[in-house]
């Protein structure tokens, strides 16, 4: 374009048409100062883009680094969680073990308590029956013999009171250096025959 422009310049120059020239000087000077304009214009948008760019960039940045900041506090948030998480599955498992020892423990209590719920029930039949019958031989042999006996003595040793007509005589006997009959003869030696 340069080009073309410089042969019309120079076909009017030798034509001397000044009227011409200064018209074609005067389109080549808006040409130019419409030039240094665009060139004002470009840069200045240049210049903003490149300060827009910077501060976008460093926005960005900035956001990177927040993001990677909160991503670091959440996977901490994470392994703290995952930790706790782990400690009360631990707690959990030492409880259940536990409970499960607790009603093994129940169990066998339940089990004990039916056993003596049982044997308590002998013990009162027992009771309601041979303890009363028991009752009325050891009154009738009070009755009879005169003997009042002494329940808390050490196993294998009788002791009692005999309240003869004139005299108490104590009893003392070790049951087990003795046979059952000589105990038995001894113990009727005390008896009155007289009615």
């Amino acid at each position: 374009m340069t080009r073309v422009m410089g042969e019309a310049l120079l076909e009017y120059i030798n034509s001397s048409q000044t009227e011409k020239v200064k018209e074609i000087r005067s389109e080549q000077q808006a040409l130019f100062e419409l030039h240094v304009e665009t060139k004002k214009v470009v840069t200045h948008i240049l210049n903003a883009y490149m300060v827009s760019s910077t501060q976008i960039e460093e926005t960005v940045g900035q956001q990177l680094l927040d993001l990677e900041e909160e991503k670091q506090q959440r996977e901490q948030e994470l392994k703290n969680l995952e930790e706790q998480l782990r400690q009360c599955i631990a707690k959990s498992q030492i409880s259940d073990s536990e409970i499960d020892l607790l009603k093994a423990e129940l169990e066998n209590l339940r089990r004990s308590e039916a056993q003596l719920e049982a044997l308590q029930s002998e013990v009162d039949e027992d009771t309601t029956e041979v303890i009363p019958s028991a009752v009325y031989v050891a009154k009738l042999y009070h009755l009879i013999t005169k003997i009042k006996w002494e329940y808390d003595t050490p196993p294998h040793t009788l002791r009692g009171v005999h309240y003869g007509k004139d005299l108490a005589t104590p009893i003392n006997m070790d049951t087990s250096a003795q046979s059952r009959c000589s105990v038995s003869d001894h113990l009727w030696d005390f008896v009155s025959t007289e009615w």
